[in-house]
Order: C-alpha cells, then structure tokens, then sequence
C-alpha cells in the first residue's frame, strides 16, 4: 500500500483539482485506492467527489477552563494568572471563562483554593467515513474558531490508512493542506510520495521551495507539477529550471483550460468531465509519472 499526498505552498494553487483527477484516473486504471482530505479547515475534496456519508464521528479538541459558579467565592486569583484575558468577572462577583479565548493552560486551576475550575475537552469537529464513486473518503470539519493541530488529519489519514490495509487496497490519496504548518507536516507523515501542485507567478519559486524544504526535512520522495503554466511562461521555465538544477523530478505542466472551471461547477474532476481537453491530457501524462515513480521506476 503507497500512499501519495498532494501539496502546494500556498492556497488556490489547483491542489484539490489535481489529486480529484488523480482519484478518477486511478479508480478508471482499475486501481483500488482509499481517499482523504487532510485540508480539513476548508475541506472541499468532497464538492468534486460527491460522497455518500455513511459514518460521522465527534472529534474532541484541546481542554478549556470551566468555572462552577457555586464554587467560585469571586477571589480573583484566576482572573490575575491567566495570560490570556480569558477569565472575566461577571456582576456578582462571580468569574468566567471565555472559552474561545481560554487556550487550556491549566494556570487557573492550580492556584484556585477553593476548588472552583476544572478543565474540559471541547467538541472541535466531526471526522466522516463516506463512499465516492472512486472508492473510500475520509474527511473532516472543525467547528468555527477551532484550531487544527494536526490531530484531526492525522486521525483522518490513520482510517484511510487502515481501511486500505484492511481491504488490501493498493493506493492512498491524500488531498493534503496548504502551506508549512503542523497541518501540512501531519499529511505528509508516512507518505511514499508527495507531489507538489506550483503555480508560476512572482512568489511561486519560494512557495514551492517551502513545502519542498518540509517534505525533504521528513524524508518524503517529491515530485513537482506546475499548473497554469502557460499564464507565464516565463515563470514556468524559472520553475522547471530550478527544479532541474536542484534533481527533484518535475512531472508535467498543465496548461490554463476553462474546462477544470466547468468540471469543477458540475462537481465532476475535469479528467471525466472533458477527458479530451488539453488539461485531461496533461493530467493523465502526468499521472503515469506518478505511478511511476510511486513504484520506484523512473517517473521521467
């Protein structure tokens, strides 16, 4: 079982188009694949997918401070260690916590006297197992404000994992998060490959170099794919040169196409809706690379 997760530097990149076609093309090549989506502060792998939920579970996030108001004799001893403006007084005297603004330190609870705080898991999301029309999903929402620590996707990326293992499905496709973060390093945990979604624009040689830094510091294969090449193709050459200069394996430059705007409207990956356009043909090249190089062939 080889598990690929699909990256970018930045947001908006075309990464969730790229790893929907890869899904379509490896279920089309009679692949048996399991699929997640790591992006799981703005997931959307799903819009393109079309799963049918089959499970929905709760994911319990960090702890916050509670303040039992029987308790509470209104010292203000938590109101003065928190570093967080989270603890306020209320008009009778009385205090309590602001549990978005609460990061879970504890600081309260151990210097109350009187016994009056306890710490709390809160609800921070919900993970899912559903079905696509090109195999398993997981995927996963955080409640507003939560914040993602890695935990979920690593709990998303762990049952799509043992379900593969399970069901002996060969391939994993992560739709993974953007950017650097704890996120980020989480997705790319235990995967075979990475492929790294650039763009070519003023910023696209750095952005790239980030995710490529993280992914190399891990010690996970990359390859990079370069979308909307043909925006700037000035850019693009810099991209591929560099990608040259430096031995990571550069597998293909989509071209801008229209189609992956329809495609994506009628919730559809652009490889089935127009398997003839420019974009599929790239795409379907570019896969083959991956496939590859996910075998240990040369992906060149």
């Amino acid at each position: 079982m080889k598990q690929i997760v699909i990256l970018s530097g930045k947001g908006g990149t075309g990464k969730t188009s790229v790893a929907a076609a890869f899904a379509h093309l490896a279920a089309e090549g009679g692949l048996r694949t399991v699929l997640a989506d790591a992006d799981v502060d703005a997931a959307n792998f799903g819009l393109v997918l079309e799963p049918e939920r089959l499970e929905e579970h709760e994911f319990m996030g960090g702890q916050i401070a509670i303040i039992d108001p029987e308790k509470c004799t209104g010292c203000g001893i938590c109101h003065d260690v928190c570093r967080f403006d989270a603890i306020s007084e209320l008009e009778d005297g009385t205090y309590t916590a602001d549990p978005i603004a609460c990061d879970g330190c504890a600081a309260c609870v151990t210097q109350c006297p009187f016994d009056a705080i306890r710490m709390e898991e809160q609800l921070a999301g919900h993970w899912f197992r559903s079905e696509s029309r090109y195999g398993p999903l997981f995927h996963a929402e955080l409640l507003p404000a939560q914040e993602n620590s890695g935990r979920l996707v690593t709990l998303v990326k762990q049952q799509a994992r043992l379900l593969a293992m399970d069901e002996d499905r060969r391939i994993v496709i992560v739709d993974g998060p953007p950017g650097i973060g704890c996120p980020v390093i989480s997705a790319s945990s235990g995967a075979d490959l990475a492929v790294i979604v650039a763009e070519p624009t003023a910023s696209g040689i750095h952005d790239m170099e980030r995710v490529l830094a993280t992914t190399e510091h891990f010690g996970v294969p990359s390859l990079v794919l370069l979308n909307k090449a043909d925006v700037y193709p000035d850019g693009a050459d810099e991209i591929e040169a560099y990608c040259r200069e430096h031995g990571i394996n550069f597998i293909g430059r989509l071209p801008f196409d229209e189609t992956v705007t329809e495609a994506m409207t009628w919730g559809r990956p652009v490889t089935e809706y127009s398997p003839d356009s420019p974009v599929s043909e790239a795409l379907r090249a570019a896969w083959g690379r991956v496939l590859a190089a996910v075998s240990g062939a040369d992906p060149g």
